[in-house]
């Protein structure tokens, strides 16, 4: 195991498609939390969707909010070149799955943890949003600040970033 120091912070010094992916999901899953609460226990399968589709991030590298994201205009940091999409020749957003990086993780453990806490939202507790809220506000400032609670975890383990500046 490597020896790490300091603190994992990403780049913010610019808007890009992975940051603008985790501040679009924060945003929803932050926002799924309280229509749960106001509107009713199904608004919990907008954060099982969210969930599902980070879990898929990470597997496949295939993004729909990146894909939107980079047909108009934004720049990505960790992207492969996919197949292009019908005459428009628009490129689909695959983030890079050559191996397992810090910012893999993050999109795994994320989705594991909302996918499961949605499902206990709806089928046995309403206080699984207080999780589910913690998560949402956690990519947000994740996305706004560059700080995260689970890649700095995961950088103390081992894990090696990608979009990584150190302090």
């Amino acid at each position: 195991m490597r020896e790490v120091s300091g603190v994992y912070l990403v780049n913010t010094d610019k808007w890009y498609v992975e940051r603008l992916v985790w501040l679009i999901a924060g945003t929803d899953v932050f926002l799924s939390s309280l229509l749960t609460i106001v509107a009713g226990p199904n608004w919990a399968f907008s954060i099982l969707f969210v969930g599902i589709c980070s879990i898929l991030v990470a597997l496949t590298g295939f993004c729909i909010v990146g894909t939107l994201l980079t047909t108009f205009g934004a720049e990505p940091l960790l992207s492969r070149s996919g197949p292009p999409l019908g005459k428009r020749r628009v490129s689909l957003y695959f983030m890079q799955t050559d191996t397992w990086f810090l910012e893999r993780y993050i999109y795994l453990f994320v989705g594991v943890n909302l996918s499961l806490s949605s499902l206990l939202v709806r089928f046995y507790s309403p206080s699984w949003l207080l999780f589910t809220g913690f998560v949402g506000t956690a990519t947000i400032i994740f996305s706004v600040s560059g700080f995260c609670i689970m890649a700095n975890f995961l950088y103390r383990m081992g894990a090696e970033p990608r979009l990584c500046r150190q302090t």
